[in-house]
C-alpha cells in the first residue's frame, strides 16, 4: 500500500471521504507556502508567521465538553471543566463535520506526544488550515526528529491513540446541539477524538492533546502537570532537575528560562517513576510586552523561521512586529520549536526531580516572597492552585480577587484534582523532593499599595534554593500560614523576605493575610469534600 492509499484509508475510516486534497505531513518551509498562498497568515521580518484567530483570541473555557459515555464516565471530574455531552449530540455534529468537509482540502500532521518513547502516544492532527498544521508540526514531538526514521517512512509514528480533527471555519448551533456558542471542543475518550470546532486559537490543539494526557497517564502510574521544567547540576552531583507550577503571569515560563541551566520544556510534563519528561516538542508563550532584555532567550526565539504569532501588533509595510501592541488582546502568543532556546534539551527528558517549585502571584501582598514546604503543604497548595486577579485584567475586578485552579491548570483536569494531588505527594515523599513557594506577586502591600516583587530578586531567592543555600539557613514559622520562611538568603535584604515588615500597617497586613488564609481553609475543605472516595 502506497502513503497515499494509507492516508486516505486512514481518513475513510474516520468517515472523511470526498475530500478535495489531502496534505500529509508537509514540512516546514511547504506549510509556509500554503498558508501565505490561502492568505492565512503574513511573512514578516526574520521568518516569523503572522496571523490572526479572529473572534476567539483564547481557550473558549465553557465551550469544552466531555463525552459522557460508558468506558469513561466513572473515571471524569465532572462539573465546570467538563461539562458532559450526550453521546448522540457528539455523533451529530460530527457526521455534520464529515459532510462540511467533503470537498475540501485538509491538512495532516502525525506527531508524537510525550518525550519518552515508554509514554510517547501517537497523535494525528487533521485540519482545514495550513498554519494550524504548522502549529502541531511546531508544537508536538516530530518522529523523524528523535530518530524514528526518515522523513519519507510514513508508518514511524504507528497508528495515532488520539486524533484530533479541527474544523475552525464551521460552527456548531447551540439550540440543536447543546453547545454554549458557535465554538465547541468535543473530547471522546472512548472513541480517542477529540473534535474543535468554530474557533481558530490555536491554543485549543494544545489544551486538548493536554486534556487527553491528564485522563490516560495516572492509568500508567505518570504524574501529568501543567507546569515547565529546566536542569542544572550541582558541583560534584548529579543532575538537579527542577518543576515549576504556576498559572498564567506567575512567572513559569520566564524563572524556568534560565541562562544557567537546560530548559526540558516550558508548559506539559510527566512524572514517571525514572524521569521527567516534556509532552512537546515546542513552547506557546505569551509575547505581550515581550522585551529583549528581560527575557532575551524568548525574544530571539519568536524572531525566526519556523515561529508562529498570533494576534501580534505587525506593520504590513514594514514587515516589523511589535510586542507592546495589544490592541487585538492581551493574550498575544508565540508558537516556537524548543530548539529556538539555546539551552534547551530536546526530546526533552531528564532525572528525578530534585526541587518542585509553587509560583503564585499574590495580589495582596502576604504571601512571602519564598518558603520551604513540607510534602503535606506541597500537596494542599497543589490542590489550591492560587494566584489572584488584580484590577484591569477582567471586566468588574477592580481589587485584588483571588483564583483557585487546582493542579495549577483545573480546566485541563480530566479527573478529580485529588488523582493527582496523591500522586504528587507519594512520588514526593518516595524521591525526597524539596517543594517550595515563591510568591512573583506584591510586596510591602496589596495592588495599587505595594511594589511588583523584583525579578532579579526572586532570581537570586530561586538559585538560591536550587543551589542548597537556602538547605542551612535558620526559618521562622509564620503563624497566618504556617509557611518557613527563611530569614537570610544571598543577595537578597532580610526585611524582603518577611512580607509583613515591608508593610507599613501591621494591623492592615494582619487583617489581610488572616481573610486569605480563611480563604485557603475554605476552598480547600471545599476541594476535600468534593473528592472521590
Amino acid at each position: 500500500m502506497t502513503a497515499s492509499e494509507h492516508i486516505h484509508d486512514a481518513l475513510h475510516e474516520l468517515g472523511l471521504n470526498n475530500l478535495e486534497a489531502v496534505f500529509w505531513d508537509l514540512p516546514t518551509p511547504r506549510l509556509y507556502e500554503h498558508a501565505i498562498r490561502n492568505r492565512e497568515g503574513h511573512l514578516a521580518h526574520k521568518g516569523a508567521l503572522v496571523v490572526r484567530t479572529g473572534h476567539f483570541t483564547g481557550r473558549a473555557v465553557k465551550d469544552k465538553f466531555v463525552v459522557d459515555e460508558p468506558a469513561s464516565h466513572d473515571k471524569v471530574w465532572w462539573g465546570t471543566f467538563n461539562r458532559p455531552l450526550p453521546e448522540d449530540r457528539f455523533d451529530a455534529i460530527y457526521q455534520r463535520v464529515c459532510r462540511y468537509l467533503e470537498g475540501q482540502q485538509v491538512y495532516v500532521e502525525d506527531c508524537l506526544v510525550g518525550a519518552d518513547s515508554q509514554y510517547e502516544k501517537p497523535v494525528r492532527v487533521i485540519t482545514q488550515d495550513a498554519w494550524h498544521a504548522l502549529f502541531a508540526r511546531t508544537m508536538f514531538v516530530r518522529p523523524v526528529d528523535i530518530g524514528r526514521g526518515p522523513a519519507s517512512d510514513k508508518s514511524n509514528t504507528g497508528e495515532p491513540e488520539f486524533t484530533v480533527i479541527h474544523v475552525p471555519h464551521f460552527h456548531a448551533m447551540p439550540s440543536q446541539d447543546g453547545t454554549h456558542s458557535e465554538a465547541f471542543v468535543l473530547l471522546h475518550m472512548g472513541k480517542r477524538i477529540a473534535l474543535i470546532g468554530g474557533t481558530s486559537y490555536a491554543g485549543e490543539i494544545k489544551k486538548s492533546i493536554f486534556t487527553i494526557m491528564n485522563y490516560l497517564l495516572p492509568d500508567e502510574d505518570v504524574l501529568p502537570m501543567h507546569a515547565s521544567a529546566n536542569v542544572g547540576r550541582k558541583k560534584g552531583e548529579a543532575d538537579d532537575v527542577a518543576i515549576f507550577f504556576g498559572l498564567s503571569g506567575t512567572g513559569k515560563t520566564t524563572l524556568s528560562s534560565d541562562p544557567k541551566r537546560k530548559l526540558i520544556g516550558d508548559d506539559e510534563h510527566g512524572w514517571s517513576d525514572h524521569d521527567v519528561f516534556n509532552f512537546e516538542g515546542g513552547c506557546y508563550a505569551k509575547v505581550a510586552k515581550l522585551s529583549k532584555e528581560k527575557e532575551p532567550m524568548i525574544y530571539e526565539a519568536t524572531k525566526r523561521f519556523g515561529t508562529i504569532l498570533e494576534n501580534v501588533g505587525f506593520n504590513v509595510v514594514t514587515r516589523r512586529v511589535d510586542y507592546d501592541d495589544i490592541s487585538l488582546t492581551e493574550n498575544t502568543r508565540a508558537a516556537y520549536p524548543i530548539q529556538a532556546i539555546p539551552n534547551a534539551i530536546y526530546p526533552g527528558v531528564a532525572g528525578q526531580p530534585s526541587n518542585i517549585i509553587m509560583l503564585t502571584a499574590d495580589a495582596f501582598g502576604v504571601l512571602p516572597p519564598i518558603a520551604k514546604l513540607t510534602p503535606e503543604q506541597a500537596m494542599r497548595y497543589f490542590l489550591l492552585g492560587y494566584t489572584a486577579k488584580v484590577a484591569g485584567t477582567e471586566a468588574g475586578i477592580t481589587e485584588p480577587e483571588a483564583t483557585f485552579s487546582p493542579c495549577f491548570g483545573a480546566p485541563f483536569m480530566a479527573r478529580h484534582p485529588k488523582v493527582y494531588a496523591d500522586m504528587l505527594g507519594h512520588k514526593i515523599q518516595q524521591q525526597q523532593v524539596s517543594c517550595w513557594l515563591i510568591n512573583t506577586g506584591w510586596s510591602g502591600g496589596p495592588y495599587g499599595i505595594g511594589k511588583r516583587m523584583d525579578i532579579d530578586a526572586t532570581r537570586a531567592m530561586l538559585n538560591a534554593a536550587l543551589t542548597g543555600e537556602l538547605d542551612d539557613v535558620c526559618y521562622r514559622r509564620d503563624d497566618i500560614f504556617g509557611l518557613s520562611i527563611p530569614q537570610s538568603c544571598p543577595g537578597v535584604e532580610a526585611q524582603i523576605l518577611n512580607p509583613a515588615s515591608t508593610w507599613q500597617d501591621s494591623v492592615a497586613y494582619e487583617k489581610t493575610a488572616r481573610q486569605l488564609a480563611e480563604q485557603f481553609d475554605s476552598r480547600y475543605t471545599d476541594m476535600l469534600d468534593e473528592a472521590p472516595e
